[in-house]
């Protein structure tokens, strides 16, 4: 039980440092126009297959933190998010927030429900798939919500119907983060499995 719990603070405190360095270098974030191809999903789903909703959660804390600094140009600066600030500091803290951390503790459920579907290794590429996806639907229902109104957010739109502005805004970054995240969470949570790091790994149960 004490191993257990080493190894649980061990991978938790590593996941938040990855997080960090993400956050700090070019290795988390890849600003492409408004807004950037991120990364730091991928740290976020490991720490939900590795610690479950608790552990998400605050990994996806740790990623909100990251993405506020870059409103304010710590560790690179967010076209998006430093236009944000400028219009409402606590909305924007909101927006970095709020959407990572519920995207983090779901992924905890995630995981564990699909494990007992597929097993712990095919939930892991599930986990990733669905960190980078729920993180963009969080994220954008977010910004709609908290500053659709704004006069930057509606030259955005520029009159066009939400759905296809939301397709159009995100394109191909949504692609690129879906891809990244399910196939490296994926490989890296097997890999943490089959290494026998994660303790208690989920069993495949049968359905009748």
């Amino acid at each position: 039980m004490r191993n257990q719990k080493v190894l649980r603070f061990t991978l938790g405190t590593l996941m938040a440092a990855i997080l960090l360095l993400m956050g700090f270098t070019p290795l988390g974030y890849l600003n492409v126009g408004p807004l950037a191809i991120t990364f730091n999903v991928i740290p976020v789903a490991i720490a939900a297959v590795a610690l479950g909703p608790a552990g998400g959660a605050a990994a996806g804390a740790v990623f909100g933190l990251t993405s506020f600094f870059q409103c304010i140009g710590i560790g690179g600066l967010s076209m998006l998010g430093s236009a944000l600030f400028a219009i409402s500091p606590v909305r924007a803290a909101v927006l970095c927030f709020v959407p990572r951390i519920l995207d983090g503790l779901l992924l905890g459920y995630i995981f564990r429900f699909a494990g007992r579907l597929i097993g712990s290794i095919g939930a892991c590429f599930v986990t990733g798939f669905f960190a980078a996806a729920l993180n963009t639907v969080f994220y954008m229902s977010a910004l709609l919500l908290l500053f659709g109104s704004t006069p930057y957010m509606q030259a955005l739109i520029d009159g066009r119907n939400l759905f296809l502005f939301v397709v159009a805004f995100v394109g191909v970054n949504a692609v690129a983060e879906l891809i990244s995240s399910t196939v490296l969470s994926g490989a890296v949570g097997a890999a943490l499995f089959r290494a026998r790091l994660i303790p208690q790994p989920i069993k495949k149960e049968k359905i009748a």
